[in-house]
């Protein structure tokens, strides 16, 4: 194998190839990365943890064809060091080389007959902006859980009904919705997939803003998701389980709404939430034309601040983890927010407006659990 290409297109596919090169991988050839070179002057490199894989294709000098596997995270090391000149790789016995410049790197390889198979791309089943898609996995990833005890909630539900794409994401303390458009091969597909959240989010912020495909396995269930754009393609395995049936806990409507300046509400839970102690709430009353937050009640510190709210239907208080509002208010993107209350211990429904008395600015809901208040 041999074959020369610029620095920086491979440092592209290096860098994508190797999200799915396993930290500690449970066989020694899936810490490496498997490289082909043909001699119609495409290069392909690969990786696989056994649930993702990932490929990366270029146009290169190829002048004679064959297949490594060298260690993926030297392989990335070196691609992110090497000075911004052509890339010449070349098999010599057990050893590849490595010449950039004046540099010359020389690595081992391990058998490339051991590696498994990668699996199989699905069909194309539509295709959906890339940027929107980041955007939308953005959102809900900060709902999903990080505790492996409960695997299942550390994905994302993608519900895919004709041209409309929702994204559910839950910890069982708040939940997120966002919806997109995509274009859909069929116009009457109906799908269900549920995605690891980081995976989502890590696959949609490297195939950038352009077009990107999205293929789902067929059969009697999915189980198999894929992404391509440019040349760079993904796959993942989807996860087992039932997800909880969570889109049917956003209300209807709401007796209590409150409407105020999202930049304010931030900047105002991030001063009072510095005197909470460690997994205290923030207290938010809202009445006729205000909202007061106050926290920390011991003889250290407290902390109190009033910003102007629309409030219709009543005076309410509630509280809520600082972190999980500023999570949900970050993410609504919207100039202001509309809270929708039904009791002071049912969850509070978040949504984006573009100005006081307006539209709805975004797909994007946010639903959050009170914590209880003392007393």
């Amino acid at each position: 194998m041999k074959f020369s290409v610029d620095r920086d297109v491979l440092n592209d596919a290096v860098a994508w190839t190797a999200r799915a090169v396993p930290h500690r991988p449970p066989v020694p050839v899936l810490a490496g990365v498997l490289i082909e070179a043909d001699g119609a002057g495409t290069v392909k490199l690969s990786s696989f943890d056994y649930e993702v894989s990932a490929c990366g294709e270029f146009a290169a000098d190829v002048e004679d064809g064959g297949s490594v596997l060298v260690s993926g995270r030297l392989l990335r090391e070196i691609s992110n060091a090497l000075p911004h000149k052509p890339v010449r790789f070349e098999l010599e016995g057990s050893k590849v080389s490595v010449i950039c410049g004046a540099s010359r790197f020389s690595l081992a390889t391990m058998p490339v007959d051991q590696y498994p198979a990668l699996p199989t791309m699905p069909d194309t089943s539509g295709t959906v902006d890339g940027a929107e898609l980041l955007a939308a996995a953005q959102q809900v990833q900060s709902a999903a859980s990080r505790d492996e005890t409960l695997p299942i909630l550390t994905g994302v539900r993608m519900e895919i009904e004709g041209e409309r794409i929702s994204l559910l994401a839950t910890d069982r303390y708040r939940l997120a919705l966002r919806e997109l458009t995509w274009k859909p091969g069929t116009p009457d597909i109906s799908a269900i997939a549920l995605v690891r959240a980081k995976t989502l989010t890590d696959t949609a912020k490297s195939l950038g803003s352009g077009e990107v495909q999205l293929a789902l396995s067929s059969g009697q269930g999915v189980d198999l998701i894929g992404f391509s754009a440019g040349g760079l393609v993904t796959t993942s395995l989807l996860m087992d389980g039932e997800y909880p049936q969570v889109r049917r806990l956003f209300p209807d409507s709401s007796s209590i709404t409150a409407v105020v300046s999202t930049t304010e509400l931030i900047e105002a839970t991030r001063r009072v939430a510095l005197v909470a102690e460690r997994n205290a709430a923030v207290r938010l009353a809202f009445s006729e034309g205000e909202v007061v937050l106050d926290a920390g009640h011991s003889d250290d510190a407290q902390a109190s601040e009033a910003i102007e709210a629309t409030v219709e239907g009543g005076d309410i208080t509630v509280a809520f983890n600082p972190g999980y509002l500023l999570d949900g208010l970050s993410a609504l993107g919207a100039p202001y927010v509309r809270l929708g209350f039904t009791q002071d211990t049912k969850p509070v429904d978040f949504v984006g407006l573009d100005k006081p008395g307006g539209t709805i600015a975004s797909e994007f809901r946010y639903l959050l659990v009170p914590i209880r208040i003392a007393g």
